[in-house]
């Protein structure tokens, strides 16, 4: 859910040295978090970044690659959206423990990870209870799903279970939560009368693959890969992003974002079905859904999301486009050059890596960018004021 932009700090209102020292800690946590996620991705692509003597950490990044990036970051990232909705001190919870869940797999501590990633799970399930209990409305109910996947996909990681049983009900609580996202920014507009229970049937499906995929991975990853290129047919036919194209400025920055997100999930659901029938398409499966899919959503919804949660403002412009087009075109090289040459594997992946960083840094820059606007505008009045002042009466 997000939070709305226009709520910003009142002057005067400065927080606490230890919500300070709490806020860094759970900023350095994300960081870390995904900063060696996309370590752990690229040694797990052929890029050699270990050598002899390299720090444990980064085989533990490797092995941990997909719950240090969809729990540790993600996860943590959205449910830190969602305590600062909500406004209550508990809520932080979930993204506090699952933050700590990040040093403690790195560590080589899984267990205590995967109790993290449990407690963070049941705490962020509350706190959707909380947001429905506030508003019962169908994107606040497919909120709550997809928090209840993330604890379903979190237990089966504390117990141990095969990652083919427990990343689908990861990936379902991506899906689940982007689906929910664009559920709510077009709850205003006219559609069909069957096109809300088509979407809830697509994620219903999805749940259900999900939990088929721990007993039947062939059937399970069929209908999950059905589900996925459903999911994406509907948001193509439904989402208000194929009018907002037609716009400009950051409306229609977010409609590309969305649409070629769409794209590659299809894309995904499609190589997700073709893996569970023996083709050796799985990192296109994850890599589309993962990075094309939940990347691209990501950068979209960055410039309006991060002002709400991060109480800072974004001088939106043309380099945004740069990092986009870079997390596509690599994208691009690594599933689609790969069949012709196994090269384009680890090479990809470092645009990949590349598009993460440039968009971290385009988003500083604008931040920055904002600063300096602001604090030239505040000194123009104020030379304005000493010009008059020095005019002969």
């Amino acid at each position: 859910m997000r939070t709305p932009a226009r709520e910003q700090p009142r002057r005067g209102d400065a927080a606490s040295p230890a919500t300070r020292v709490l806020a860094v800690a759970l900023l350095l946590c994300i960081a870390s978090a995904l900063l060696s996620a996309v370590a752990g991705g690229l040694l797990r692509a052929g890029v050699p970044l270990a050598r002899a003597g390299a720090p444990d950490w980064l085989g533990q990044a490797a092995l941990q690659h997909a719950a240090l990036m969809i729990c540790a970051f993600m996860g943590t990232v959205i449910a830190v959206e969602r305590a600062v909705a909500v406004k209550l001190a508990l809520a932080w919870l979930a993204p506090a423990a699952s933050a700590l869940a990040g040093p403690a797999l790195l560590l080589g501590q899984p267990a205590l990870g995967g109790a993290l990633l449990v407690l963070s799970g049941a705490a962020f399930v509350a706190v959707n209870v909380v947001v429905v209990q506030r508003q019962s409305e169908p994107h606040t109910w497919l909120l709550l799903a997809s928090a209840a996947a993330w604890l379903a996909g979190n237990a089966l990681f504390a117990a141990g279970f095969a990652p083919a049983a427990v990343v689908p009900w990861w990936f379902a609580f991506l899906v689940m939560t982007i689906a929910a996202e664009r559920l709510e920014m077009t709850r205003l507009m006219r559609r069909r009368r069957g096109a809300l229970p088509a979407l809830v049937g697509l994620l219903a499906l999805l749940a259900a693959a999900s939990a088929w995929s721990a007993f039947d991975p062939v059937i399970g990853g069929l209908l999950y890969g059905a589900a996925l290129l459903g999911l994406a047919v509907w948001l193509l036919a439904f989402d208000i992003a194929r009018r907002t194209l037609f716009t400009q400025g950051l409306s229609r920055y977010m409609a590309v974002c969305l649409l070629g997100g769409y794209g590659w999930l299809a894309v995904g659901g499609l190589a997700w079905a073709a893996t569970a029938l023996g083709a050796p398409a799985r990192d296109t499966a994850l890599h589309a859904l993962g990075l094309g899919f939940v990347f691209s959503m990501m950068m979209g919804h960055a410039p309006v999301i991060l002002p709400a949660v991060a109480r800072v403002k974004l001088l939106f412009g043309w380099p945004f486009y740069l990092p986009l087009a870079l997390l596509h075109g690599s994208l691009l090289m690594r599933l689609g050059l790969r069949a012709v040459d196994a090269g384009w594997l680890p090479r990809g992946a470092e645009l990949n890596a590349a598009a993460i960083a440039l968009f971290a840094l385009t988003a500083i820059g604008a931040v920055l960018a904002w600063n300096r606007k602001d604090a030239l505008q505040a000194r123009r009045p104020r030379a304005s004021r000493r010009s008059e002042s020095s005019r002969p009466g």
